[in-house]
């Protein structure tokens, strides 16, 4: 569900200050309402992976905006709502212009309690998967462009098993003229560019991503968000628990940072800047997950690494096609060889063949000779 956004505030301030429908979507400096906003920076890699049931995220790679994280090696990473107001929060201190976000998770059971993924942008461009705490049969998704909540009409509910008891892979593909959206492997709802007012509110600006989990129906926000989610918030029943084993994230570029250069937010305004030095070390590892298809991997590649890999195999198929026709040469060289000795044989043979039946001819006209010789006029053999 999209969350109005705060200017000029830290985020801290934020988390504390504000309703707790403020802390899992907002932007610190929105380039198309203020200048000088800062660069993002970019993630710039093809398979950033981390597996929290024995890694902890490292707070160079990611912010804990709200509330705090616990670790658990059996269950991951753990965002617990124990009491009122709370809402454990994590934001990459990395953006991607396009690429992939896959989230290996258990949502919150509980009536009113939100648990989310966010890939959202400075200006608002926003992606969501949203699980309600008392829903346990569906998951919803969600996108926003530049803020835009003028109607309601862009989320979807998809069925999926028990998702508050069972680990489900949940991956966002975006690209630049569609979004994928998948359950363990399996495309459950495709936006295209063109649905999303023409174009213009589609989400295509450099965006980090969010994890966490917030009290929808908590009694201070307003009865719309309360029905949403729900319903209100019992916490008596607390602790409510989201439980994330694993991230991964590609960035579709290899950028070291992403600079707006007007206010227009789309995406040929973004400026990739290709740096030599990275602004922090990824914590976790650089590997492929092994629910992605081929087409998922193939897009997670960046373009420089798509246009190596067409080269290599380009030049595999030279050095192939090179050797063909080289064996074919030397084949037919060959060929041209053994043929010429076979014609030679050929004509031997056939020499030999006409000269063994002249002697044959010959043979025989001597041995009638001989017999003609030895009878008498009338045929008869004198005595």
């Amino acid at each position: 569900m999209h969350i109005s956004t705060l200017f000029g505030a830290l985020p801290v301030l934020i988390a504390i200050l504000t309703p707790t429908t403020f802390a899992q979507t907002w932007s610190f400096c929105n380039p198309m309402n203020q200048t000088g906003c800062p660069n993002d920076i970019a993630l710039g890699i093809s398979n950033y992976s981390i597996d929290l049931t024995s890694q902890i995220m490292s707070t160079d790679v990611w912010n804990t905006t709200a509330g705090t994280i616990n670790y658990d090696f059996k269950e991951g990473a753990q965002f617990i709502i124990e009491k009122k107001l709370e809402s454990p929060t994590i934001q990459s201190n990395f953006h991607i212009f396009f690429g992939q976000v896959e989230v290996i998770m258990k949502a919150a059971l509980g009536q009113g309690v939100v648990s989310s993924i966010v890939i959202q942008s400075d200006d608002l461009d926003e992606i969501d998967w949203e699980w309600i705490g008392g829903n346990q049969t569906h998951v919803q998704t969600n996108y926003f462009g530049k803020g835009n909540t003028t109607s309601y009409d862009r989320a979807i509910w998809h069925e999926v098993q028990t998702p508050q008891e069972l680990y489900h892979n949940y991956t966002t593909d975006w690209q630049k003229d569609k979004t994928d959206f998948y359950i363990d492997g399996q495309v459950i709802r495709t936006l295209k560019k063109e649905e999303a007012n023409g174009g213009k509110n589609y989400p295509q600006t450099p965006a980090d991503v969010r994890l966490g989990i917030w009290p929808g129906g908590d009694p201070k926000n307003n009865e719309y968000t309360i029905e949403w989610a729900g319903g209100a918030v019992d916490y008596e029943q607390a602790p409510f628990t989201m439980a994330v084993k694993s991230v991964r994230v590609s960035d579709a570029s290899t950028a070291t940072e992403y600079h707006w250069s007007d206010q227009t937010g789309s995406m040929e305004s973004i400026e990739v800047i290709n740096g030599t030095k990275r602004a922090f070390g990824l914590d976790g590892n650089n590997s492929v997950s092994p629910a992605q298809t081929a087409a998922q991997r193939w897009r997670a590649l960046s373009d420089t690494a798509k246009i190596a890999i067409f080269c290599s195999v380009g030049g595999v198929l030279l050095v192939a096609m090179g050797i063909m026709a080289f064996c074919c040469i030397k084949q037919r060289r060959a060929g041209k060889k053994e043929r010429v000795l076979a014609d030679a044989e050929f004509e031997k043979g056939t020499a030999e063949l006409l000269a063994f039946r002249a002697e044959m001819n010959r043979q025989r006209a001597l041995r009638m000779q001989d017999t003609k010789s030895g009878l008498g006029g009338n045929g008869y053999q004198k005595f």
